[in-house]
């Protein structure tokens, strides 16, 4: 392979969009995979990596309308791996100012050459041409004819989500969302308050970070942008001083208010976020059980801990579709970060516009329900359960808890699910649900409801 003409990073990039589409899979593995490799060793080569995975899949759309057009076979006539080559060249075309036309046309040509598809390369190169050339000349599709498929179109959504959206929110409604979830993202981090104050973390790395600030909502967050480098390598990481966590998770934590002493369970634990924050509520007091039923994410979580500090969580291994009884009624917290569609954090997960299917909404609401009866008896009689999920979907938020409550007669819904503490009106619906939104909190799309078991 010709790697000096074309680069590591667009190889790596088009080795992450072209696992992508084969099969479901996790993209910040995929992403980790290369990072921590020898292939990326330079922080322009990275930063060029992230550029084309992650605009390639915010706006893959809007890239696809442009190549149909110009192409006499439309998509359907393309080979998958020479049409992620030209979404990255076009990409490169449409956003990216710095590179000259010429060479992200060549580079493409080149990468085709390099992986064995030598006989696309005149037609990549035709192609992309025209396209640089007539970039106007694909005609996008007019909000007062079709609002659905214009905006599907315009700002890179699928149409089933674009017709959701629509009729959910309205147009203008819409159009802020979908350019919030187009947007970079800022970096939000949680300041460990065990080993730091926020105030003084902030001071800490405000000369490596660009424009940090406190959060609004979150009391021990902190957002900044550009990160400066790669955060595993700050001082302030590898002290411990905070995880990276968004503000609106943050939130869900505080609707939980475990305290010192308590035995808490985060029974979807993943990676550790909402665990190392319980950890700090509870002073590092107590006993938090992370259960999750992926041993590789509990491993992670557990080397977090130590980075964090944190003494007072143990793991546990354990699928939450099988029932276990010697757990019943032994938490005075319960935390379920259920499985969900994904669609609140599109913004940092863009991949999930084309993963997810209209029809994994209705199969996540049979998930959520299901594994929210099998937690709740594990809640101490007057103990608190708390529901949450990143999608703003309404089968997945107040249908999953009206559900419950219809047939769990032995749990309330707590509406004072704030504690006095920083969740404020405006984030709280009448029902006293969390509900979060990008376009108008600046924060994932979240959704979380309390509830607590009668004594």
């Amino acid at each position: 392979m010709d790697h000096q003409r074309i680069g590591n990073e667009r190889l790596a990039a088009l080795d992450v969009l072209d696992r992508l589409s084969r099969a479901r899979r996790s993209l910040d593995r995929l992403m980790e995979t290369h990072l921590e490799g020898r292939d990326l060793m330079h922080s322009r080569q990275k930063k060029l990596f992230f550029a084309l995975v992650y605009g390639v899949l915010r706006w893959r759309a809007l890239l696809d309308w442009h190549i149909d057009h110009f192409s006499k076979n439309g998509l359907a006539g393309i080979h998958p791996r020479v049409l992620d080559i030209l979404r990255m060249g076009l990409f490169q075309v449409l956003f990216m100012d710095r590179i000259p036309d010429a060479a992200a046309v060549n580079t493409s040509v080149h990468l085709a050459r390099s992986c064995g598809l030598a006989w696309a390369a005149g037609f990549v190169n035709a192609l992309l041409r025209t396209c640089a050339r007539c970039r106007k000349g694909a005609a996008l599709p007019a909000f007062a004819e079709d609002p659905a498929r214009a905006l599907a179109v315009r700002k890179s959504l699928p149409l089933w989500l674009s017709q959701r959206w629509l009729e959910r929110y309205g147009l203008s409604q819409c159009l802020a969302l979908a350019d919030a979830v187009n947007c970079i993202p800022r970096i939000t981090v949680r300041t460990n308050t065990l080993l730091i104050r926020r105030s003084e973390l902030l001071n800490a790395i405000r000369s490596t970070v660009g424009d940090a600030r406190k959060t609004v909502h979150a009391p021990d967050g902190i957002t900044f942008s550009p990160p400066g480098g790669a955060l595993p390598q700050m001082d302030a990481f590898c002290q411990g001083l905070f995880q990276v966590q968004d503000e609106a998770a943050q939130l869900v934590t505080l609707m939980l208010a475990p305290q010192p002493g308590e035995t808490v369970l985060d029974a979807c634990a993943g990676l550790g976020g909402k665990t190392g924050h319980m950890a700090q509520l509870m002073k590092n007091r107590g006993h938090i059980v992370a259960m999750d039923r992926v041993r590789w994410r509990l491993a992670k979580l557990e080397a977090e801990m130590q980075r964090l500090k944190v003494s007072a969580v143990s793991t546990r291994v354990h699928d939450l579709n099988r029932p276990d009884a010697s757990l019943e009624a032994a938490f005075d917290r319960v935390l379920l970060d259920a499985p969900c569609s994904g669609l609140g954090v599109l913004q940092r997960n863009p991949d999930a516009k084309w993963s997810v299917s209209e029809d994994d909404i209705p199969r996540h609401h049979e998930i959520q329900t299901r594994l929210l009866a099998g937690v709740s008896r594990w809640v101490k009689p007057g103990g608190r359960l708390v529901y949450a999920v990143c999608s703003m979907e309404p089968e997945e938020n107040e249908a999953v808890v009206a559900r419950f409550l219809r047939s769990h007669p032995d749990f309330g819904l707590q509406t004072a699910v704030a504690d006095g503490g920083p969740i404020s009106g405006d984030l709280l619906s009448r029902d006293g649900f969390l509900k979060t939104l990008p376009h108008i909190h600046a924060m994932d799309g979240f959704f979380a409801a309390a509830f607590t078991r009668k004594a």
